[in-house]
């Protein structure tokens, strides 16, 4: 039996693995970000790799006799050189807006998996990457969409599961890490590591 445990409060997360049936608990890390990075990539590894440790730390005791896996997700939105966190305010929202409409930006998410096993710890860290273009937006539809309050807590304000769907032209990747978990990517992972046969105890 695998235990998991997801370091995220991120509901978009817990849909989406409660979507492939994994049994999990949620112990959301609490530490304030530091970024040391510069690229994307790199960026959202770093803050993953915190995340999963932290959780790591506060419960080791626990887990030593136990197979557990801990989860560490982080996801942000890049235009160009930009990087594109959640908005401050709903000026903030459509400003991002308006610069991503009618082009095409990158969504990265960097999954970390602290894993205890038989008294050892190991950690991989990985990301993917997916292309997002989005459909040329208006300003009465900026404004409408941001008035929805959907864009506050997403990165680069907008959530391609909800209704800016409408304004998604297409993507080039894996859906998932756009909305915030490339499950598929953990999952191989996962089945890598302890074989299919074991991971799909819990599902």
């Amino acid at each position: 039996m695998i235990n998991y445990v997801l370091a995220s409060g991120s509901p978009r997360r817990r849909e989406l693995l409660e979507q492939i049936g994994i049994a999990f608990e949620v112990c959301a890390a609490q530490g304030e970000e530091t970024i040391t990075k510069k690229l994307p990539a790199d960026i959202v590894e770093e803050l993953s790799y915190a995340k999963a440790c932290e959780v790591a730390e506060r419960y080791s005791d626990r887990y030593q006799t136990d197979t557990t896996v801990i989860i560490g997700a982080d996801t942000i939105v890049a235009y160009g050189s930009e990087i594109m966190g959640k908005p401050k305010s709903e000026d903030d929202a459509a400003k991002m807006l308006r610069k991503l409409q009618n082009e095409v930006h990158q969504v990265y998410t960097g999954v970390t998996l602290v894993i205890f096993e038989q008294g050892e710890k190991r950690s991989i860290t990985f990301h993917e990457k997916t292309d997002v273009q989005m459909y040329a937006m208006t300003e009465e539809q900026i404004q409408a969409y941001v008035a929805t309050g959907e864009p506050m807590d997403k990165a680069g304000a907008y959530a391609i599961q909800g209704k800016c769907a409408v304004y998604i032209k297409g993507i080039q990747g894996d859906y998932n890490n756009v909305v915030g978990l490339p499950v598929a990517g953990l999952m191989q992972r996962l089945f890598s590591i302890f074989g299919a046969a074991a991971v799909y105890l819990n599902i």
